[in-house]
């Protein structure tokens, strides 16, 4: 089969590579599209690799092609999706059901080859089915609306409050639509794009603000009363948004950072004295599984996709590339600003 293999840094070839097959319990995929995650770009740009060659993708979507012995959750044509880690099963953490703090995990298209190919296999316990009304562009756009769905459950989310999304992303916006869909009074998008904020008000924010303006912070409380957030969650990983995150919460609030920051965070006394006197909780979230696994997170996606409630918007990709420029495509991303959204690496023969 071909594949666009990692052989060294910045390095990507589209070359022939050995076609797996599926063993037993396992499920042989074939890859319609594939998406290029944040997580993938220092690996290829940046000696970020675990090995060479190796073959990327953990965010992606096809047709089951083959079956395992003893596999009975999809059949040869089903529409998948895949969930990406491999947790061990076997540590405290996963047999508490905490598999994404699992320490012994491996991990499709990182630490083992992945979805920037023709073909993937995967343990049937990761294959994610799903409704064929559902395109394959969406289909490979599972992952973000997972994070963004376990950074709720991991702040202990409920409805009827107001909520704060920092940062309009594509988890940002996935973060707000779920917030909707499970009750939130009033979603509110923070970003400093006015195409992003757009992009929220058309996905179903009742409220966004531009944090350019020198006022956005009283337009933001004066949404709340001046009683400050319910429920904020913190997606784009920038220093600013998260300390923005600690003015923004009301008093009791809950706040959740989802994004991953790349610079020192550093808080003066007034603005961490926030946490104290607010007493509001304060979380992380990382990656998106829960027990049984792979978890609620997965499966919920399938559904509200396949509903229409949780709605996804042409303006979440970027671009779509053949898989045989997958070269090219991590080029792009040299250039800072360039990528506005999802970049997918599509095969031959599914007409996208």
């Amino acid at each position: 089969m071909k594949a666009a293999v990692v052989t060294a840094n910045e390095e990507v070839r589209y070359m022939e590579v050995e076609e797996p097959s599926a063993g037993p319990g396992m499920v042989k995929i074939r890859v319609a599209a594939s998406g290029i995650c944040g997580s993938d770009i220092p690996r290829v740009l940046h000696h970020g690799v675990h090995f060479y060659p190796i073959v990327l993708g953990h965010e992606f979507s096809g047709d089951v092609a083959e079956v395992g012995e003893g596999v009975t959750k999809v059949k040869v044509g089903d529409r998948v999706t895949g969930a990406p880690l491999l947790p061990c099963m076997k540590c405290d953490d996963c047999q508490n059901g905490n598999y994404s703090l699992c320490r012994h995990y491996s991990f499709i298209g990182s630490r083992q080859q992945g979805s920037n190919a023709d073909y993937v296999v995967i343990p049937e316990q990761n294959v994610i089915p799903y409704d064929p009304s559902i395109s394959y562009e969406q289909g490979a756009m599972f992952e973000p609306s997972t994070v963004a769905l376990h950074g709720l459950l991991q702040n202990d989310y409920r409805g009827g409050g107001t909520v704060a999304v920092l940062g309009g992303g594509t988890v940002g916006m996935f973060t707000m639509q779920w917030a909707r869909i499970f009750g939130a009074a009033k979603a509110v998008v923070f970003d400093i794009s006015s195409r992003r904020l757009e992009l929220a008000r058309r996905l179903g924010a009742e409220a966004v603000i531009d944090t350019t303006k020198e006022n956005f912070m009283e337009e933001a409380m004066a949404l709340t009363g001046g009683k400050g957030f319910d429920y904020v969650f913190e997606t784009a990983g920038q220093v600013s948004t998260m300390q923005t995150a600690f003015a923004l919460a009301a008093n009791k609030a809950r706040v959740c950072f989802i994004g991953t920051p790349h610079e020192n965070l550093t808080f003066t006394p007034a603005q961490w004295e926030n946490m104290n006197r607010k007493e509001f909780h304060l979380t992380g979230s990382w990656m998106s599984y829960s027990s049984p696994f792979p978890g609620k997170e997965w499966e919920l996606t399938a559904h509200y996709y396949a509903t229409g409630q949780l709605k996804f918007d042409p303006d979440f990709i970027y671009k779509k590339m053949p898989m045989s420029q997958a070269q090219e495509a991590f080029q792009m991303f040299k250039t800072p600003g360039l990528v506005q959204g999802k970049l997918l690496l599509i095969n031959e023969g599914f007409g996208l």
